[in-house]
């Protein structure tokens, strides 16, 4: 660092560095605690993934069947007329300072769960809608944690690239200064107690 080698520059180094190594230590603990909870939401991650994955497919599956045996008015028609209306809250949680999604439903289901004729509908169709109904809180809560996910690991990212920065560049600047001017006040020293000794050798040498 360029620097002028004053006790006053040491001093304020001395400060700095003081200040980097506390700071290192507080953010190397907390990016080592966010790791620890990213992984535990990964694994719910995985888990809830899974298991809405399946159940996507198993719908799909249901649906196709139900297309099959249907004409395409009439399935149009019968997917037409919503009986469960949705409404998702967005607010905010915080995990480890990361100011992460918290997502509410709310369901409203209409008295009649299928509510289109059964004439016209069959039983393959029917249970589809059932089926969709069910997931419909697991894709809400896949959306909150898969969001949440993402968000842990840029704060990681960036935890990660600062304790970098302290431990690799500036800690190290700083030591390194903090001895060249250590150095440098002590050779000043060494040099004026040498003028000092030789001022009063002199001296001496014209008293006599």
């Amino acid at each position: 660092m360029n620097v002028n080698p004053t006790r006053m520059e040491l001093n304020r180094l001395k400060a700095r560095l003081k200040t980097a190594t506390r700071g290192y230590k507080l953010l190397k603990d907390k990016t080592d605690e966010m790791i620890r909870r990213f992984t535990s939401v990964i694994k719910e991650n995985k888990l809830l993934r899974d298991s809405v994955e399946k159940e996507v497919s198993a719908v799909l599956a249901q649906f196709s069947v139900a297309r099959s045996l249907m004409r395409r008015s009439d399935i149009e028609l019968a997917f037409s007329m919503p009986s469960v209306s949705l409404k998702v809250e967005c607010t905010t949680g915080n995990v480890m300072s990361v100011a992460v999604p918290k997502l509410s439903l709310e369901e409203s289901r209409a008295e009649n769960v299928y509510p289109y004729s059964f004439a016209a509908v069959t039983s393959e169709a029917d249970y589809s809608v059932e089926l969709v109904g069910k997931i419909i809180a697991k894709l809400v809560r896949l959306a909150e944690i898969e969001k949440t996910t993402a968000m842990l690991a840029d704060e990681i990212e960036k935890g990660k690239r600062r304790v970098n920065a302290l431990e690799n560049i500036m800690i190290p600047n700083l030591q390194e200064t903090i001895k060249y001017i250590t150095m440098k006040l002590e050779e000043n020293d060494r040099g004026s107690r040498t003028r000092l000794m030789k001022v009063k050798s002199m001296m001496e040498g014209r008293n006599q």
